[in-house]
């Protein structure tokens, strides 16, 4: 049985709901708490992952919570033994601050401390100086899909993180807060259909139609837009790693990359890890009028960059700089012999060769991924005030 595209993949469930009740009526939410309960199971059961902040849980006067996070955590609670043995990594990343211990109400003491004790999760601590927008940054940073639904200028906030990052936000249209607030105002720009591709891409289908078919309506069961979410979601395009390579088959060396690609580099890269490789050759659509463009859009939002300085161009030095700038995982690459630029040779390069069983040079390619994959970027922006 193949394995979902969901696989491993950080999913971050964010929102909240009007303290109006006549805005958001308690049918409502509680609809899309069973929503999002049913979401979380059904996605614990595909072996995806989780991004989860850990916080107080204010209530409008009514008692209902305003948020969803401590519902994701019951969720992920009463489902975690129908996750699969060999799903990777930790089943959620939790960010929390320096005051999360103090405001964890009681009722959820419990539930955290098992949490906390465990090695299902990892912490991530997000700094003392404005809060909200030092976890909001660290929740986009792990995260890998943002589902939204209900909330004001904090979802929003969070839609620009991922959009910028070329992660894919799925918005909620569900009646939790005024027309065009949060979510709904995501929601709103996506049924646009020249701006649907803005918020996710999907491999088939256009996006358009999909954010179509998640616009439910009121008398959907719960199980129907659960289905729904998830049959979108495994239809995503998958994260992008864009390639800087040779691709001049009359320069020298061309067969030797050509071939490295299609047996090293493409298996690991989309079959094994689950990107998709984006080559600019001419050969696929374009979004855009001008090839430059094309390139740099396409590089600024992928999730990896695989420079391979084989046959070096200047092209390649200019891509490479700009991957460079970026806070983005990059890996330079090249023929066993390349003459890297003296500004390279300092940073760990992955130089292969033809010879040797695929298996050999896959082991050697994962391996060198793996030492350098985490490693910070050239120059570390840092606020004045952290």
């Amino acid at each position: 049985m193949s394995r979902s595209s969901l696989w491993g993949r950080r999913v971050h469930i964010a929102g909240s709901i009007s303290k109006d009740p006549d805005v958001a009526t308690k049918d409502e939410v509680d609809k899309a708490r069973e929503l999002v309960a049913g979401l979380v199971k059904a996605l614990v059961k595909l072996g995806a992952n989780f991004v989860v902040p850990v916080d107080a849980e204010p209530a409008r006067e009514d008692g209902e919570a305003l948020t969803f996070d401590w519902t994701v955590w019951e969720s992920l609670d009463a489902n975690r033994h129908l996750r699969p043995g060999d799903a990777p990594a930790k089943l959620a990343v939790a960010v929390q601050h320096y005051k999360t211990e103090e405001q964890i109400p009681d009722s959820r003491v419990e539930l955290w401390d098992k949490f906390k004790d465990s090695d299902a999760i990892a912490i991530e601590n997000a700094a003392h100086w404005d809060m909200n927008a030092k976890r909001m940054d660290a929740q986009a940073r792990f995260g890998d899909i943002l589902i939204t639904l209900g909330g004001t200028e904090g979802v929003l906030y969070l839609a620009d993180l991922y959009h910028e990052a070329g992660k894919p936000v799925i918005p909620l249209d569900l009646p939790l807060t005024p027309e065009l607030k949060g979510s709904r105002r995501l929601h709103a720009i996506g049924l646009n259909s020249d701006q649907t591709q803005r918020l996710f891409r999907t491999i088939e289908g256009d996006s358009h139609s999909w954010i179509n078919r998640i616009r439910f309506a009121s008398r959907d069961p719960v199980e129907k837009r659960v289905s729904a979410l998830i049959d979108l979601l495994e239809a995503l395009e998958p994260p992008h790693a864009f390639v800087v390579r040779l691709l001049n088959e009359k320069i020298e060396h061309f067969a030797e990359v050509e071939d490295y690609f299609e047996t090293v580099v493409k298996p690991v890269i989309e079959g094994e890890f689950g990107y998709k490789l984006i080559v600019i050759d001419g050969e696929q659509p374009f979004d855009h009028a001008r090839v430059d463009q094309e390139i740099f859009e396409k590089l600024h939002r992928s999730r990896v960059v695989l420079a391979d300085l084989t046959g070096m161009r200047p092209n390649c030095s200019l891509e490479l700089g700009y991957a460079f700038g970026r806070p983005i995982p990059t890996m330079v690459m090249g023929l066993d012999g390349t003459d890297l630029p003296f500004d390279i040779t300092t940073y760990s390069a992955h130089l292969w060769n033809g010879s040797g069983s695929a298996k050999e040079r896959k082991d050697a390619f994962r391996e060198h991924w793996n030492a350098i994959r985490n490693r910070p970027p050239l120059v570390t922006v840092r606020s004045l005030i952290a």
